[in-house]
């Protein structure tokens, strides 16, 4: 999986459907870099900059913003995350 894209995670410390989003991934073999905006404001503007959404968890994949848990969980259901996780997007 060396040309697959890396993933980014926005999370806080209490958000369940963060470690929902976690163990998706986990269970897809994936990796990621988590970032906690609940302890660095500087991040969280970055987030809701880059989003224009001020809730977690915001996924990336390499340069797509795949959107919160619910949103990455519908791209799978359609077909469309495996690609991505792949690079194929």
């Amino acid at each position: 999986m060396s040309d697959a894209p890396s993933i980014l995670i926005y999370t806080t410390a209490v958000c369940p459907y963060c470690v929902a989003a976690k163990n998706f991934l986990k269970s897809k073999g994936r990796a990621w870099t988590e970032i906690r905006v609940d302890t660095d404001p500087a991040e969280r503007e970055k987030m809701i900059a880059s989003t224009r959404r001020t809730s977690v968890p915001q996924i990336f994949v390499g340069e797509t913003h795949v959107g919160g848990y619910d949103d990455m969980i519908a791209l799978h259901r359609a077909g469309g995350l495996e690609p991505l996780l792949a690079g194929a997007a």
